[in-house]
């Protein structure tokens, strides 16, 4: 369920954001505030560029207008989408969790007990404990998921960006690791999730952000995942599909 308890200061802002590719914007003038200690919801019609948003929140797009205020959060933990990871790549599990610590080790730094300690406690928290010698290329999609969301634990981040982490997921290991966005929130951190199930984000996120291209709607949850703002969602989306150059909904 939703948190009951008021939610923090803001954990990063963006002001008039503005990404674009090949001369198209992908997010247009997004002006935004993500709340600490609240899970808030990124929703909107496919290609509205959610997944760029947060790339750019994270810190992973390198050309943009506008500006993204981090100063708030010393740590940011982004967990893109699963179909954009190598499982070929012959890495154990321990080893991918404890790419979280590289803050406090460094990139090629060694891993000592009290690391391997809050690793271990971390695939607890998930329910993978004991599993920290086992390649990653033979565990399950919900499996990987478990591991990523581990390896944010470690990270001890301020801001977490996750990018539909629960797609394909099957309902225990979803509703294991909403229970670790919750436990992430009272802890006082963001947590901003991509998601397309509205269901989930109505019962489960605090606030909701409604992308478009550019921002249609933003607040609590009830407030902006509403027919009246879906359907203008929808609208705005297909304009700038077929628009040739930079649009500007009307209000």
């Amino acid at each position: 369920m939703p948190s009951s308890h008021c939610p923090g200061e803001p954990a990063i802002r963006t002001h008039d954001l503005t990404i674009s590719y090949r001369g198209r914007p992908a997010v247009w003038r997004v002006s935004a505030e993500i709340p600490a200690g609240a899970l808030t919801a990124l929703v909107g019609p496919n290609g509205a560029g959610k997944s760029t948003l947060l790339a750019a929140l994270a810190g992973a797009v390198p050309r943009f207008e506008g500006a993204v205020d981090r100063a708030a959060v010393r740590r940011i933990a982004y967990l893109p989408q699963a179909s954009t990871l190598d499982l070929g790549f012959p890495i154990r599990v321990q080893e991918v969790v404890s790419s979280g610590l590289w803050f406090r080790i460094g990139s090629f730094g060694a891993v000592g007990s009290a690391e391997r300690a809050q690793i271990a406690g971390a695939l607890d928290a998930v329910g993978l404990g004991g599993l920290e010698r086992r390649w990653m290329r033979e565990l399950s999609a919900g499996q990987v998921q478990r591991v990523l969301f581990a390896r944010a634990l470690v990270q001890d981040a301020g801001l977490v960006l996750l990018d539909e982490p629960f797609a394909a997921m099957d309902e225990r290991t979803t509703a294991d690791l909403l229970g670790v966005l919750r436990v992430w929130t009272r802890e006082g951190k963001a947590v901003v999730l991509v998601t397309h199930d509205l269901a989930q984000a109505r019962t489960r996120c605090d606030h909701a952000r409604l992308l478009a291209t550019e921002l249609v709607a933003f607040g609590p949850v009830s407030e902006v995942l509403t027919s009246e703002h879906l359907s203008a969602a929808r609208r705005v989306a297909e304009q700038w599909r077929i628009a040739d150059g930079p649009y500007r909904a009307a209000a």
